[in-house]
């Protein structure tokens, strides 16, 4: 491998800082040129709370993939299915609200199967632990033999 090679390696291999989709990299300019907006529309809909990108030190929208999907998604539901802009933000809080609790069943499932996990490994130590000298244990075997007890009656 050349030199060349092993520093863009250590540069962007394991532990380096790598891109997501929300990873804010997208200047407004390039976010409104992705999304098919106007700068100033970008600007409104963050004023509004609809898409709020990240900002720089000194104040920069940075958008993220994400961003500008949910960016095309609001023009899409404004322009054609006719729903105004506070309709559109409750669909999208309505959207991450499902998103999280979604997110949380299946970490209440994943969790709850670690449980039953554990409770079968502490009831199979336990059935483990069980002392059988002390009972002797004998195979009962199945009989249609009826006992009838009566008890003693005092004597007279």
């Amino acid at each position: 491998m050349s030199a060349d090679g092993r520093r863009r390696q250590s540069r962007f291999g394991a532990g380096a800082y790598e891109l997501t989709d929300e990873t804010p990299v997208y200047v407004i300019s390039v976010a409104a040129q992705l999304s098919g907006l106007h700068p100033q529309t970008l600007r409104q809909y963050d004023r509004l709370g609809l898409v709020s990108p990240d900002r720089t030190a000194g104040r920069g929208r940075r958008y993220s993939a994400r961003d500008i999907e949910l960016l095309r998604t609001v023009q899409q539901l404004s322009q054609d299915e006719g729903i105004n802009l506070a309709g559109i933000k409750r669909i999208i809080e309505l959207e991450n609200q499902v998103a999280a609790l979604q997110q949380r069943v299946a970490e209440m499932a994943a969790a709850l199967e670690g449980a039953a996990v554990a409770m079968q490994q502490r009831e199979a130590q336990v059935h483990a632990s069980y002392r059988r000298d002390l009972v002797p244990y004998q195979d009962v075997q199945q009989t249609s033999a009826l006992v009838v007890w009566r008890p003693k009656r005092p004597t007279d």
